[in-house]
This record gives structure tokens, C-alpha cells and sequence, in this order.
């Protein structure tokens, strides 16, 4: 059951449910009827702006992101969709801390509400490391529906899967 691996956790009336629409074939028009909105953020520098407007807004005692790009690998490599990484550096007898915010590619394409709500979850990494209460409590505020974009974003895996 390809709902089970990807809505784990979550109550078995809801995995049935979306086993059901996978079964029908009506995951797809399920989700475009849910998430209608495209994004044109196709580039790694329009990418920047994009989390760059996002962190400003919500953000904006935090720490400068260095990089913020898309990464073709990450979903293979590390089964992330997308990273926050930082690495320090060092220059002359000083050491600086490099941020950066890698996002999976396939989220050029995906809806414009998966990617705010995965550039919201990396940019909380800014603040809260762990996946913990108050990391959460972030998201919710930089994006309110952002429990509910996580589960579409499970539905939008699973339909990707599903079409491969």
C-alpha cells in the first residue's frame, strides 16, 4: 500500500481515504483542485529572492543565508526535499559560519504552496534546529496551513511516485 509508506503516523480512515483517490486514479485532479496555484521561481537567483522576501518577512533577525539553490540530488541522495546546512570557514585567524538552504528540484514544478511550505520548513531551521515544538510553532506562524501542506505535500509524493 503506497499510502501507508508515505502517510505513516497519520489516522488509517485518512491513509484509506487517500489509498482510495491513488486506486481511482483521481489523486491528481484531487490535488490540482487543491492546489491550483503555479510559482515561476524556475532559477537558483530567483530561488534566493523568493526565501530571501520570505526570511525578511518573517525572519528578520536571523542569521544571512549564504546559498539558497535547487539541488537535483537531494531527494536521491538523502531522501530530503530540501536541506539547511551550515559549515563554518575559515578566513585568516577568524571563523565564519556559511547558511545555506538547499531545496529538491522537483519542487520546480511542483504547486506554489509545496514550495512556500518547504522553504518555510528550511528557513525555520534558521532559529530551531530540531524538530521540536517550538520549530513547529515557527512554521505555523510563517505559514498557517502548513500542517496541512505537509500532508498535501505527502499526497503530491505519492502521486509523483505513482506516475513514474
Amino acid at each position: 500500500m503506497l499510502a501507508a509508506r508515505y502517510l505513516a503516523g497519520y489516522p488509517p480512515e485518512l491513509i484509506q481515504q487517500a489509498e482510495q483517490l491513488r486506486l481511482d486514479g483521481r489523486l491528481a485532479d484531487h490535488l490540482a483542485r487543491r492546489l491550483p496555484e503555479r510559482h515561476d521561481v524556475r532559477s537558483d537567483s530567483a530561488l534566493f529572492a523568493y526565501v530571501q522576501e520570505l526570511k525578511t518577512r518573517h525572519l528578520r533577525n536571523a542569521e544571512p543565508l549564504n546559498f539558497v539553490g535547487y539541488d537535483a540530488k537531494l531527494r536521491v541522495l538523502q531522501h530530503a526535499l530540501g536541506t539547511h546546512t551550515r559549515r563554518t570557514q575559515v578566513q585568516g585567524s577568524k571563523l565564519k559560519m556559511r547558511r545555506e538552504i538547499r531545496v529538491a528540484t522537483l519542487f520546480k514544478e511542483a504547486p506554489a504552496a509545496l514550495l512556500r511550505m518547504i522553504v518555510v520548513h528550511e528557513l525555520a531551521h534558521l532559529r530551531e534546529l530540531e524538530h521540536n515544538k517550538p520549530f513547529y510553532k515557527l512554521c505555523q506562524h510563517m505559514e498557517p496551513d502548513y500542517f496541512q501542506l505537509e500532508f498535501d505535500l505527502r499526497l503530491y509524493l505519492m502521486n509523483q511516485e505513482e506516475q513514474k
